[in-house]
């Protein structure tokens, strides 16, 4: 009879979900995200200037459009660069 085979600490943390990101303008009650504020906007955006995607911001689906309108309109009145140099 072969023996057991016993679950250890590497593969137990390898069946675990990552805790998922919570949408931090749903927890700062924030309805309409304003292309004027460029301070909180460059948080969602990479130093290559490339808005980040909703599985690495954490954001819901309603102000990940909502971000990406307003970076684009930043962008456009040169608020925040197009790319990075």
């Amino acid at each position: 009879m072969p023996p057991k085979r016993i679950k250890t600490k590497k593969r137990a943390a390898k069946d675990r979900k990552p805790k998922r990101k919570v949408c931090s303008f749903c927890v700062e009650k924030i309805d309409d995200l304003d292309y004027k504020d460029a301070p909180r906007l460059r948080k969602y955006v990479s130093e290559r200037g490339k808005i980040l995607p909703r599985r690495i911001s954490g954001n819901c689906a309603r102000h990940q459009r909502a971000l990406t309108d307003a970076v684009k309109r930043a962008r456009v009145i040169a608020l925040m660069p197009f790319a990075a140099d």
